[in-house]
């Protein structure tokens, strides 16, 4: 309803416009045509602007003043026949023609001013040369018109409101326009005209969806509200029905309206039957997904118990303290550490991320484990070490997957670790002479299971007494809160210098407590793993 009156009120509204400026400009038209024959409009209208044109912006501005007029008088002397003719002619116009002013004017367009020639009107009436300011639109309209259809413009005034300016054009014999004669007609009539309208419109449309109302309605509760209903009082039914009962309730109902409604019926009939015959399916998956759900925790059961998990891991050795942690982001993980001892001065370090997630991910790791720490029994450099391991994955390695590995071997006695990565995260060394972590940023080589026959290189970490190390995976540096910012590893440094004192459990810690704090409730996607290492070969002596 508000859409038709909406449209009525546009069409009736653009046919009363077209009325009102299709009678302004037959009036203007009529009164060009006559006054015309009687007069020489066109040299008056060239007169007046060439006064008006000579004038500075000064001069000008004292419109409506004697001093301003006193400019016309030549003209008015001049033109006194014409002028007197003109005004007697077009208060004719005004007085017959049903409309609110009739003249004769000229627009400017480099000064947007609408400059009077005749003006007979009594109220608001503008005298010889007289001017007033226009849109520049209006007036660029008015001067380049193309004689086709109908010269108007729709302005609002302060003094009349919405106001239509019909004209045409008055020209000398060069064919140039020097003046225009003017119609104006208010609208303020059209404010009745569109009540009226919408007033009978408004009842016209109240009376017949009345009537259409009281049909549907009549039509909805037989055909609809009825069925609808049934439907309903079968779902309830339906739903108070216990377990292994028959179900018929859909099925007994007779509803023949032949549309969607019967079909609906029908579609939950069926659903009824197929839900009775999925309860039994649905339990036998239910047992299914327990007995799965109990295979995983054996399986995380079985991942956890071969990563070292029992410190301090060797009791004998005073001159090192580990500690190493890892916590899955779901059942089973693919990041795994290790830490073994090759003899009695040699302690090897790995940290491991394998590609992917969940089960694939957690079997590959204990495979890459596994070769890893017998290659490592079997070569005395961890580039040798990582080429091994490389070689024996990359054999058959059809699912494509691979491994990023640090892997470092401290020799007791010196100190020195001797390492290599292959595309694993950079490790973070604590230096007890600057009190601080920092990243070393050392030489990334090819995964582990990538690419055969891939070179490693090695190099060397020289640790001082009270020197730590901490190696990790990237769950730490990219896990993620909700508004997808990573915790990264500057954020991860400044954990790890919080205490720096601290032992290798307690900067453990301090980093999960910060990646916790950071990421609050977001969902943890990838593992948390990582490992740290202080060298301490003058403990005894301090105890």
């Amino acid at each position: 309803m508000a859409v038709a009156l909406g449209i009525g009120l546009i069409l009736h509204l653009q046919s009363l416009i077209q009325q009102y400026t299709g009678h302004a400009f037959d009036v203007a038209t009529y009164a060009h045509l006559d006054i015309i024959e009687q007069t020489d409009t066109a040299v008056l209208g060239e007169d007046v602007m060439a006064v008006y044109r000579s004038l500075s912006p000064e001069e000008r501005s004292k419109t409506g003043t004697p001093e301003y007029a006193a400019h016309y008088a030549d003209v008015a002397e001049k033109q006194k026949s014409s002028l007197d003719y003109l005004s007697e002619k077009l208060k004719v116009y005004i007085e017959s023609g049903e409309v609110d002013d009739v003249y004769v004017a000229m627009f400017d367009e480099e000064t947007s001013a609408l400059v009077y020639v005749v003006d007979p009107q009594d109220a608001y009436h503008f005298s010889l040369g007289e001017w007033e300011t226009v849109e520049i639109s209006e007036a660029r309209k008015f001067l380049h018109w193309d004689g086709e259809g109908i010269l108007y413009d729709l302005s609002r005034t302060e003094t009349y409101g919405w106001m239509c300016t019909a004209g045409v054009p008055v020209r000398n014999e060069a064919g140039e326009v020097t003046a225009f004669v003017l119609s104006d007609v208010t609208l303020v009539n059209i404010y009745p005209d569109l009540i009226d309208y919408l007033i009978k419109i408004t009842f016209g449309m109240i009376a017949a969806i009345t009537l259409i109302i009281i049909l549907i309605s009549y039509y909805i509760k037989k055909e609809m509200v009825e069925p609808i209903n049934a439907i309903a009082g079968a779902a309830e039914a339906y739903a108070k029905s216990g377990p292994g009962e028959n179900h018929d309730h859909f099925s007994s109902l007779n509803i023949h309206t032949g549309d969607e409604i019967e079909n609906l019926s029908h579609v939950m009939a069926d659903m009824e039957k197929e839900l009775a015959q999925r309860e039994d399916s649905i339990r036998s998956i239910t047992a299914e997904r327990e007995r799965e759900r109990t295979e995983l925790r054996m399986a995380h059961d079985i991942q956890e118990s071969m990563l070292p998990h029992v410190f301090p891991p060797f009791p004998e050795k005073s001159e090192f303290d580990i500690h190493a942690s890892m916590v899955p982001a779901k059942e089973v993980g693919g990041d795994f550490y290790d830490f073994f001892l090759v003899d009695r001065d040699h302690l090897c370090l790995v940290i491991a991320d394998v590609s992917g997630k969940g089960v694939p991910a957690a079997l590959y790791m204990m495979v890459s484990k596994v070769i890893l720490q017998n290659s490592t029994m079997m070569q005395q450099q961890p580039d040798e070490i990582l080429k091994a391991t490389n070689e024996m994955l990359c054999t058959d390695n059809s699912i494509g997957m691979f491994v990023t590995v640090w892997i470092g071997i401290l020799e007791i006695s010196t100190g020195i670790i001797t390492a290599s990565n292959a595309g694993h995260e950079y490790p973070a060394v604590f230096r007890r002479e600057t009190g601080r972590f920092e990243l070393l940023k050392d030489k990334h080589n090819m995964v582990v299971g990538g690419m055969g026959n891939s070179v490693y290189d090695k190099y060397e970490i020289k640790l001082n007494p009270g020197d730590k190390i901490f190696v990790y995976t990237d769950g730490i540096p990219e896990a993620t809160r909700n508004d997808r910012t990573m915790f990264g590893t500057d954020r991860m440094i400044d954990a790890l210098n919080v205490n720096p004192d601290a032992s290798p459990e307690e900067t453990l810690t301090h980093v999960r407590e910060a990646v916790d704090a950071f990421v609050e409730d977001a969902e943890q996607f990838d593992d948390l793993t990582m490992m740290c290492m202080e060298y301490m070969p003058n403990r005894k002596d301090r105890s």
